[in-house]
Formats: C-alpha cells, sequence, structure tokens
C-alpha cells in the first residue's frame, strides 16, 4: 500500500479505524507496512484516535472501544469526532432539499452541520426535535433579520437528551400531527441485523415517529456509524429511502448496504 504514503491525516486515521474495528486489534508494525509511513506517524494516529474516544491503546498497537448499548455521549463530545466528513456529509445531503417544502431534521451533529447549509434554501419549512439546529436558524435571523424566504422553524417540545434533542409524548405528540416531505435523520447506529438505532429508549420513539411522518427518508451519517448497534432499535434499513454517508466506508459494507437500500450516496463520489 505505497499510495498511502501521501494519504491526508484524517483519511490515514480513517483507513487505521476501520482496521482494528475490522481485525479487532491492530499492531503499530503492522500498520507501518499496511500504510507505507513511519512508526511515529502510526503511533501519533493512534494518540489523536484514542482522544476521540473511539479506540484505545495497547502495548503495541490498539484494539477498538466496547461501549455498552446504553451509552449515549452528549453533544460536544461527538461534536468533534468526523468533522471532514460530517461537513462533506452535510453539503451533499443539503443538494437533495427543494426550496419551498417542508422537512424535517432530527437531533444530532451531522444534522446541526447540514441545517447550517440549508440557511441559503428559500422558503423552506424545517420541523426539528433539535435545540441545536433550531438555534442554527434563529440565530441566522437575528443576524441579518427577518428576510424574505427565510425558514419556518417548528421546533417540538418534550425532555432534552444528552444530545440535546427533545423527546418524550409532548414531542411524539407534535410529530405525529404533521407530514413533511423529506426527513433527515442522523443515528447512532446502523446495520443489516438491526437496522437504525440508538440507546436512548424515548429517542427511539420520537425517531420512530418522524419516520412514520415522512415521505421519504434520509439517513445522514458518518461511515463509523455503520456496524453499530444502539440499545433500541427504531427503523429497518428498508424504510430508507437514501443513505448520504462519506467515502471513509469500505466497500464491503457498500456492497451490504446496497441490498437492503434504494440509494447510496457518498459524499464526493459520483453515484454507480
Amino acid at each position: 500500500m505505497s499510495e498511502n504514503q501521501n494519504l491526508l491525516a484524517e483519511q490515514r486515521r480513517a483507513l487505521i479505524l476501520d482496521e482494528v474495528r475490522r481485525r479487532g486489534g491492530v499492531r503499530v508494525n503492522e500498520l507501518t507496512r499496511k500504510l507505507g509511513v513511519s512508526d511515529m506517524t502510526v503511533r501519533r494516529d493512534l494518540d489523536a484516535l484514542a482522544r476521540q474516544g473511539v479506540l484505545e491503546k495497547v502495548h503495541g498497537g490498539a484494539v477498538p472501544v466496547v461501549e455498552a448499548s446504553t451509552h449515549e455521549p452528549g453533544f460536544e463530545a461527538k461534536s468533534g469526532l468526523e468533522l471532514t466528513a460530517k461537513e462533506d456529509i452535510a453539503r451533499t445531503a443539503a443538494e437533495l432539499v427543494v426550496p419551498g417544502t417542508a422537512i424535517a431534521l432530527s437531533g444530532g451533529t451531522t444534522t446541526y452541520a447540514l441545517a447550517h447549509h440549508l440557511l441559503e434554501v428559500p422558503d423552506l419549512t424545517v420541523v426539528t426535535n433539535s435545540v441545536r439546529v433550531a438555534d442554527v436558524f434563529h440565530a441566522a435571523q437575528r443576524v441579518s433579520g427577518q428576510r424574505p424566504g427565510a425558514a419556518t422553524v417548528v421546533l417540538t417540545g418534550g425532555v432534552r437528551t444528552p444530545s440535546d434533542s427533545l423527546v418524550g409524548p409532548v414531542a411524539d405528540q407534535a410529530i405525529a400531527a404533521l407530514h413533511f416531505d423529506l426527513l433527515f435523520l442522523g443515528v447512532h447506529g446502523i446495520s443489516v441485523e438491526a437496522g437504525l438505532s440508538t440507546p436512548n429508549l424515548a429517542e427511539a420513539e420520537t425517531n420512530r415517529r418522524l419516520v412514520q411522518s415522512a415521505r421519504r427518508v434520509v439517513v445522514v451519517a458518518d461511515h463509523t456509524k455503520w456496524g453499530t448497534v444502539g440499545l433500541s432499535s427504531f427503523a429497518k434499513l428498508e424504510q430508507v429511502d437514501t443513505l448520504v454517508t462519506d467515502a471513509g466506508l469500505p466497500a464491503s459494507a457498500r456492497a451490504e448496504i446496497s441490498e437492503h437500500l434504494r440509494r447510496l450516496v457518498v459524499a464526493g463520489e459520483a453515484e454507480a
């Protein structure tokens, strides 16, 4: 893999993380040979990934972090992960939005990134259970005033989760009475067996209502979400119209996903 010598650090680290998760652990000397970089470079990459909490360093290498299915990181903890991938996904997902439509954005750091790209799309009605997403639109209005074509934002009520989503009976009732053209859904985990899942039971029910109220469902999830399973499943892969992800998703996962989804969009790549 001498062609990997010129990879950007973030691309190289994505390859390392994929290797760790796929094999259950790797050694430093294996990675130096595979990537064609120095021992010091690999160790710096492992240090960076360990700080992000996505792997654990051990003597001579690294192993995956095994999290409980009920573990729910806070918004700030997740917002620093896979920044480039989330931005690429958000930019690509925004191209799916038609001016003048009603859309919904669930909670999550990727939908938060997407919200920034939707500020210039005119005449949108935006339904969200994310305090952070609503703040993006409200902050834009405070800065520029109520300009023509600015989005109308509907924020559901509910109980706030660690990821700053509003969930529970109040949110569920509000969403059940609405109908939107397109739902952008952030997820904790996605797999063939469990479908879409989250560690939060109340959030699972609210996400279930969002899916039921949408004409089309678009999941926005970076490659690290593939193979992750939370405590509660709320939708099958077959209920998803489109998955927008990043180039770090392995070829084997792409093939598997394509068997269950209508459309797979990889940010930065032409569709097959």
